[in-house]
């Protein structure tokens, strides 16, 4: 296939071609045009080498473990060498395009880039600013991907230009060693404000887009706290610098991981309660410990990282669950946040596990492994985990049983502490590796845990965790308890659209499944949502569903079960030994209270 489409750039400057390839790079320029319709255009100039060039647009991004079409944006691509002669080119997959170059000439590709998925935080263009993650825009070739690369930005004058990249020769010109480093270095690009800071002898920044109700001052009084956390675990600090990129949006929400900075994405108006805050800054400290635990070390098959297919590996509950573990402890040690707020958080997440039922069902080494195909809803609910959630419990209760097997001498932070030491990239540790860690720790084999609770689905005793550290876990004096069908919908004009039902709970006994729509109860049409009609009804009563299934009316026999008006939470137990008292000290990191 051979086009003819004119380049969106000008060609570069002879001096920047050099005949040694000790001086070889690659060279990339975004030009931002026309950003009210999200459009780019790219130009890449690539060294000389064989007859063929093969340039790729990665299918994932890191932090995301989920192909993606990141090249169906893609348009108006076209090839060119240094003389300006244009090159024969065809596309052979969906991100990929094989060139036929002239001999001993550089590789000029050009092409156009539709940006507009902020919420997936790989690409995205407006009139206002660029969020520029590499995998959504730049091509790379494996031959060249080890050679230093800079990005040369042509945007709007009253815009500014922020990365975690090194700073190049103008204020939105960029250097990296590798593609690696400019594929995990997002720049933010626009109209933002920008603070800078010390800590240290570390020079770190806060960028944020968008207008909302955040307050600056606190976001940075705390950030201050939390970086000086990372020692608490780690020997060392992997950078010298570091970004904090912060997006105020309408829309998208969530946050990646980063060489040595972090995007997060937030409601406009979601920054000044103070639950909300706590998301916030638990965000920032989830991506600060990332700096090590995925960007400092991570498991064999995320290393070097395959950027056009799956990285598979049984680890992803250390890479993201104890990266979950970990921020909210910097932020109890950091003092940023409360004890109360931390048990708070605690409770949470203990009673949304055991109101899974996947955690009977697949282990953590299992969901690992296929967390690219675990695309959520109902059925994810009912037969899967979570790396996230999960991985946080498991890591607390082998944090737990560190401490107490111990006396307080030793804790998971070691093992963390000595992943970084031992298999600092571009090694790559093994599940094997970690049971050893755990034993030279330790002293102890943890062989049999690890069996029946990582590669197992997990049987955890909260209560006896809890009790270890002076602990306890019970639903609060007020409760009471309702009836309750285990299942969810959207209630609309009468009907109830289901969306969820429990395995084995009573909806599930009854046939109930997801889509079906429930119309009445005992005959009776639903006049209200779901949940506040069955106030009605006591535990164990049964009740008639009438409900359609393919438009078709259907009715069975519900027998409903019983479920908390309040769920559990963690409070202090009555007297604490001074063992328990000791070993709370030693997982926290602060002295036991006297009052929550």
């Amino acid at each position: 296939m051979k086009r003819f489409i004119p380049a969106f750039l000008p060609f570069a400057t002879a001096s920047l071609f050099y005949t040694s390839p000790v001086f070889a790079k690659v060279d990339y320029q975004l030009t931002i045009a026309q950003g009210e319709h999200h459009l780019g255009n790219v130009s890449a100039e690539f060294p000389s080498g064989s007859e063929q060039l093969i340039v790729k647009l990665p299918s994932w991004r890191t932090g995301r473990y989920e192909l993606l079409n990141m090249a169906n944006g893609i348009r108006l691509f076209s090839a060119q060498d240094e003389s300006g002669k244009a090159l024969n080119w065809q596309k052979i997959d969906s991100n990929s395009w094989q060139i036929s170059t002239t001999p001993n000439q550089k590789v000029k590709i050009s092409y156009q880039v539709y940006a507009n998925e902020l919420g997936m935080r790989s690409r995205h263009i407006d009139d206002s600013h660029a969020f520029i993650d590499a995998s959504g825009f730049f091509m790379f070739s494996e031959a060249y991907r080890d050679q230093k690369v800079t990005v040369d930005l042509n945007v709007p004058s009253d815009w500014r230009s922020v990365s975690g990249m090194d700073n190049g020769e103008h204020a939105h010109q960029f250097v990296a060693d590798n593609y690696d480093i400019l594929v995990d270095s997002p720049i933010e690009t626009g109209i933002n404000k920008l603070f800078k800071w010390q800590v240290d002898d570390r020079d770190y920044e806060l960028v944020v887009w968008g207008q909302g109700n955040y307050d600056t001052d606190k976001m940075i009084t705390d950030l201050k706290k939390l970086v000086k956390t990372g020692s608490d675990i780690w020997h060392a600090y992997p950078y010298k610098r570091y970004v904090f990129m912060v997006h105020a949006t309408s829309g998208a929400r969530g946050a990646t991981e980063h060489l040595n900075s972090t995007i997060i994405q937030r409601q406009r108006d979601s920054f000044r309660e103070r639950d909300d805050y706590i998301g916030f800054i638990t965000t920032a400290s989830h991506e600060f410990v990332h700096t090590w635990n995925v960007k400092g070390y991570r498991p064999q098959g995320l290393t070097p990282y395959n950027y056009t297919d799956h990285n598979y590996t049984d680890l992803l509950w250390v890479a993201e669950g104890s990266t979950s573990y970990f921020d909210d402890l910097l932020l109890i040690r950091g003092d940023i946040i409360t004890l109360k707020e931390y048990f708070k958080g605690l409770s949470k997440n203990i009673n949304k596990h055991l109101a899974r039922p996947g955690r009977e069902i697949q282990s953590a080494s299992e969901t690992s492994f296929d967390k690219w195909i675990n695309q959520g809803g109902d059925h994810d609910t009912n037969f899967s985990t979570n790396i996230y959630s999960e991985g946080a419990l498991l890591s607390w209760a082998l944090d737990v049983k560190l401490i107490s097997d111990s006396n307080g001498d030793v804790s998971y932070r070691d093992v963390h502490r000595a992943l970084y030491k031992d298999f600092a990239l571009p090694k790559g540790f093994t599940s094997g590796d970690v049971k050893a860690i755990l034993k030279a720790v330790s002293g102890n084999d943890y062989t049999e845990w690890w069996q029946q609770n990582i590669d197992s689905p997990a049987t955890l005793n909260f209560d006896d965790m809890l009790n270890t550290v002076g602990l306890r876990f019970d639903y609060p004096k007020s409760v009471s308890f309702k009836a309750s069908a285990d299942l969810s919908g959207d209630y609309k004009d009468g009907q109830v659209f289901i969306n969820k039902v429990k395995r084995e709970g009573s909806a599930w006994k009854a046939g109930l499944t997801t889509s079906d729509i429930i119309v009445a109860i005992n005959g009776k049409r639903i006049s209200e949502p779901f949940d506040k009609y069955l106030k009605r009804f006591k535990p164990g009563q049964s009740i008639d569903i009438s409900y359609f299934r393919r438009d078709t009316l259907h009715s069975t026999k519900l027998v409903l079960s019983e479920k908390a008006s309040s769920p559990k939470v963690i409070s202090l137990v009555k007297k604490p030994s001074r063992k328990q008292k000791a070993l709370f000290k030693a997982w926290l990191g602060v002295d036991y209270p006297k009052s929550l």
